[in-house]
């Protein structure tokens, strides 16, 4: 069904720039780069998958069941996204708040054209159908420029970011979710707020790389549909499938990165030791560990890693790594089914803490919190979670990105606030 051919490559970082410019082209595109990040379970430093062959859209109404058959009938390279909302097909639930994106609840496609670099070698593999064109691509890619060239594309406008909740209003519905908790109604819930602008003109190539640049995320992504984007700098991984493995790294604890390599040391342990931060992980671990084993072998469920602190160059982040075996016969689809949305975005418990966040927050998550990532024809899986992203519709000229933290017993509002701010921070410069 597709041919492989191999290329050995001097320049890494050269190369990841000419496959994005050349990219541009497609209708479709999906763009990959670790960053090089060390990473405990990595397949690829880079992918790049462009030009449907088939795809698959639908809303949230049988839309795991639509998928499985997608996937099950395809057993090709698959690439998309789930949104957020798709809750609505897992639990008796609604998304009933303001929507100024409107991309569609979930999307994959077959790729004709799909690029794996690994080191210094490039695989490229094409659909039979196509796989005539590989030397002309590739001489075409090879042509590419070093860097991003702004004069081919149309300047960006000035661009006016709102806050959707107010400080004021956002420590008003922290509280109210306080109360929540103090009720018992749930333990934990992650709260998010949108930042927008509207009327706005981005080149989204351009944004991405500077968005990119400033985060060097291990889960980065460029993503188009048409006139849809998603400019990612995610950290987060939300779940694998490597053979019989699932592994999942929830991201909960947050703390600042300095330039005094005293001062950062000083905030990487004290985010270690914070009791409030590692509560909030511990409650997503338990979570996850739940999530994993509806599709686990018995007894097979192991936290790998707990409360270990990884440095990204806009944050320190507290990550735990669970994992779990499963049968060779389970569906994918199944995995991700009982497991989404992700623990580290919903709360605990997840139904309750997701029936109160969307009685709080004003906007309709969409693809924020939801996870992009691909199948391989033998039907393993990698996904992220889709935070500290840039989300472009060029149709309805509206720009979003949204943050949110986790809320606990231990929460302050107004330190909560100040957290989104920090995570806020990247997107911001990058569209200030």
């Amino acid at each position: 069904m597709r041919t492989s051919i191999f290329k050995d490559i001097q320049d890494q970082n050269l190369l990841k720039h000419q496959l994005l410019n050349w990219a541009q082209q497609f209708r479709e595109i999906v763009f990959l780069d670790s960053n090089n990040y060390p990473q405990l379970y990595s397949s690829y430093d880079c992918v790049l998958a462009v030009d449907a062959f088939t795809s698959i859209k639908t809303d949230f109404h049988n839309a795991f069941e639509d998928l499985k058959q997608y996937q099950s009938q395809s057993r090709d390279w698959l690439f998309g996204y789930l949104s957020y909302d798709l809750k609505n097909n897992i639990e008796d639930l609604q998304s009933n708040n303001f929507d100024g994106l409107h991309f569609p609840d979930l999307f994959f496609f077959q790729p004709k054209k799909l690029f794996l670099l690994k080191g210094n070698q490039l695989e490229i593999c094409y659909l039979n159908m196509c796989d005539d064109e590989v030397d002309e691509d590739f001489s075409e890619i090879s042509d590419q420029p070093s860097v991003f060239s702004p004069d081919s594309y149309r300047e960006s406008s000035e661009i006016k970011i709102t806050e959707k909740i107010s400080k004021q209003n956002y420590i008003q519905k922290v509280t109210d979710m306080l109360s929540h908790i103090h009720r018992g109604d749930i333990y934990e819930a992650n709260f998010c707020m949108e930042f927008f602008a509207e009327n706005a003109f981005i080149n989204p190539l351009e944004f991405y790389q500077k968005l990119n640049a400033i985060s060097e995320a291990p889960f980065s992504v460029f993503f188009k549909n048409k006139s849809n984007y998603l400019l990612s700098a995610s950290p987060e991984r939300y779940l694998r499938k490597q053979g019989t493995k699932i592994i999942s790294q929830p991201i909960k604890g947050t703390s600042k990165r300095f330039s005094d390599s005293k001062l950062d040391e000083k905030s990487k342990i004290q985010l270690s030791q914070d009791p409030k931060e590692r509560s909030e992980n511990i409650m997503i671990v338990d979570l996850v560990r739940n999530d994993l084993s509806h599709t686990a072998e018995k007894g097979s469920v192991q936290v790998e890693e707990l409360y270990k602190v990884y440095s990204f160059k806009q944050v320190h982040q507290m990550i735990s790594t669970i994992t779990s075996e499963v049968l060779h016969t389970t569906s994918p689809i199944d995995i991700l089914k009982t497991t989404f949305p992700m623990g580290s975005m919903t709360g605990a418990p997840k139904i309750s803490a997701m029936q109160i966040i969307e009685n709080l927050e004003e906007t309709k998550r969409g693809l924020y919190s939801g996870a992009m990532g691909y199948f391989t024809p033998t039907g393993d899986f990698d996904f992220n979670v889709v935070i500290r992203s840039i989300l472009y519709n060029s149709e309805e000229k509206y720009v979003s990105f949204s943050v949110g933290s986790a809320i606990t017993s231990a929460s302050i509002p107004e330190n909560e606030y100040e957290e989104c701010l920090l995570k806020a921070s990247a997107m911001l410069k990058v569209l200030d």
